[in-house]
């Protein structure tokens, strides 16, 4: 089921980088609480296929490992894979010269939890996991551009509010430019090992949530799970708190499911700054 697009004031982004948007979650630099784990589903939330159906074995990597072709790179796939419909997106890789990589917002917010040690895992109910698997060793996450900033690790999440409404600066996550010499940037980074956790096998998903609980050791209450099917939101009866993404995650997106997060937190009432 994908959920009907909605129209959301534009997120304004930090002073320290007036000159284009951030491509971080807003909400990884307010100052305000973040949940313990962020963890997402795969198809349709971090890339625009299912991986059993639209995926056939043996993989290649491409331009550096930013993408993946399978077996059928060179002929069209078989005809009577169905293929799920989305709003202003490309269908899946379905012929010639079609690939497989996630989706754009993806890399950025990779990046962005790794610089503030936010745990990620992941939360897929494919009925291929092997393969699930093996696709995000072969995707690569190319270090960030020199024009992109971080957030440094200063733990907002057990810093105590500052005492106005609006966060002051001096009490904001700080934000870092990507190295900007080559000597200085890090090598591209297998997607898998972005997440420190996973739970990739069939059945309901409350199932993967108690497996990624006695993993991590995170409360439910202290998770965010992002996912595009509705009837995943039965984790929420652990205390976990589900987002539902339309369009695969973006970052506002990613803003939109902490903020819901943090007015739960609070017990329905918006969490003060």
């Amino acid at each position: 089921m994908v959920k009907p697009p909605t129209t959301t004031p534009q997120i304004a982004p930090s002073p320290a980088i007036l000159a284009t948007p951030s491509p971080i979650p807003s909400t990884f630099t307010d100052g305000l609480p973040l949940p313990k784990l962020l963890i997402f589903d795969l198809d349709y939330t971090l890339w625009p296929f299912w991986v059993d159906t639209h995926v056939t074995p043996p993989l290649k990597a491409k331009d550096n490992n930013t993408r993946a072709v399978d077996r059928y790179a060179l002929s069209p796939l078989p005809p009577f894979i169905k293929k799920k419909k989305t709003d202003n997106l490309p269908p899946p890789p379905t012929s010639l010269n079609e690939s497989f990589a996630f989706y754009p917002g993806v890399p950025p917010l990779l990046h962005a939890a790794h610089a503030l040690s936010l745990p990620l895992a992941l939360a897929s109910r494919t009925s291929a996991p092997d393969l699930a698997v093996s696709l995000l060793k072969t995707l690569h996450i190319p270090p960030p551009p020199p024009s992109s900033p971080l957030p440094t690790p200063n733990n907002p999440t057990s810093r105590p509010p500052p005492p106005s409404s609006t966060p002051s600066t001096s009490s904001l996550p700080k934000l870092r430019r990507a190295p900007s010499s080559p000597a200085l940037s890090a090598p591209p980074k297998r997607a898998y090992d972005f997440f420190a956790h996973s739970a990739i096998f069939p059945g309901d998903k409350r199932t993967h949530m108690a497996r990624l609980q006695r993993a991590s050791g995170v409360p439910y209450a202290e998770m965010l799970f992002f996912d595009d099917e509705g009837r995943n939101r039965n984790v929420e009866a652990l205390g976990v708190c589900f987002w539902l993404v339309g369009e695969g995650v973006t970052r506002e997106e990613v803003d939109r499911g902490v903020g819901e997060w943090r007015r739960r937190r609070k017990g329905g009432k918006e969490v003060e700054g």
